[in-house]
């Protein structure tokens, strides 16, 4: 097999500058909820004892910081996965940013259950990741040849 990233995978590319960009708005929402709600550093989250808005603090916290704990994974799988199916892979990763988007306006009314509306869709686009980068990994161990060229 040889696998020869061609322009294609340039999609795969924008869709991960893409996630950065919407882990940053993300970053900066929890910033300026940290002024909002007075939490400040090195505070994680607000104490319900001490802010009568630490829920909703909390929410716009816990939303952005899920979609740091999943990123890693979410990328490794977008690149390995795209690898082999630059296509499919963009596009699933596009559902998934998409979803993650409505996970973290969900979360942050602070109510925890609207992060859900959308939940499947992410669900279904990493699993469709996984199952790409799956079949790059066979296609590799299945081939006698492998060359990785421009």
């Amino acid at each position: 097999m040889e696998v020869i990233l061609g322009k294609e995978f340039g999609y795969v590319v924008m869709v991960v500058v893409l996630y950065c960009f919407l882990v940053m708005r993300m970053a900066s929402r929890v910033g300026k909820a940290r002024m909002r709600y007075k939490v400040f550093y090195p505070n994680l989250y607000a104490l319900e004892s001490d802010n009568k808005d630490a829920k909703l603090f909390n929410c716009i916290q816990r939303a952005h910081q899920h979609s740091l704990e999943v990123m890693p994974m979410f990328l490794v799988l977008l690149i390995l996965g795209g690898m082999a199916h630059p296509r499919a892979s963009a596009a699933l990763g596009l559902v998934y940013i998409i979803s993650r988007y409505f996970f973290f306006t969900g979360y942050a009314t602070g109510d925890p259950d609207n992060r859900l509306r959308f939940a499947r869709f992410g669900v279904g686009a990493m699993t469709g990741l996984f199952i790409c980068s799956i079949s790059f990994g066979f296609d590799l161990l299945l081939s006698s040849n492998v060359h990785f060229s421009s």
